[in-house]
């Protein structure tokens, strides 16, 4: 399991408006836009952030997403070169999402706390735990990983080794929180 940062899996289904709704919401409820009346919107607060769903199926972006929601997922890992097909720059700390559901509903407002760059081989067992798959081992992790890279790759003409180059990024769940829920 893996996630595309490009929202294969719900973009074009998306409705503007119910993006636009949520990211009203969101900002306010997640903290991104503090005293608007004092401080007014500023760009964080005016800009719509990009909007994504995980893996590559409806059923996948489901099922990470609700790990998400459930706080056990706290990390994600994309390879570069999904990033590059996509024509979509790498996440940096600070950075907002919202993340969609598999029909391409807005659910889940994230804040990048952590990124870096990695090969396959050198990921290590605290960003497997961290990203609360499967029963959260190394071993596991690079198991469906592999077979998600194998299945998407090809058709950008790379395929998973060793040296794929990766980026694994840490988040923390702006909104909804426990007391929005």
């Amino acid at each position: 399991m893996d996630d595309m940062p490009d929202g294969s899996v719900g973009e074009a289904r998306t409705d503007p408006d119910e993006l636009l709704a949520f990211w009203e919401t969101a900002r306010f409820r997640g903290k991104v836009v503090r005293t608007p009346e004092v401080t007014g919107l500023g760009v964080a607060g005016t800009l719509v952030p990009p909007a994504w769903s995980f893996g590559d199926t409806p059923e996948l972006a489901d099922a990470l997403l609700a790990l998400v929601l459930d706080g056990r997922k706290t990390a994600t890992a994309t390879a570069v070169v999904e990033f590059e097909a996509a024509g979509e720059p790498l996440p940096v700390v600070g950075d907002l999402s919202i993340v969609l559901d598999g029909l391409g509903r807005p659910r889940a407002l994230l804040r990048t706390t952590a990124v870096r760059r990695v090969r396959f081989a050198d990921v290590d067992a605290a960003h497997a735990a961290a990203e609360g798959e499967a029963d959260g081992s190394l071993e596991s992790w690079r198991t469906d990983h592999e077979r998600y890279w194998r299945r998407v790759l090809p058709a950008l003409g790379t395929q998973v080794g060793p040296d794929l180059e990766l980026v694994l990024e840490r988040f923390e769940l702006r909104y909804p929180t426990a007391r929005d829920g």
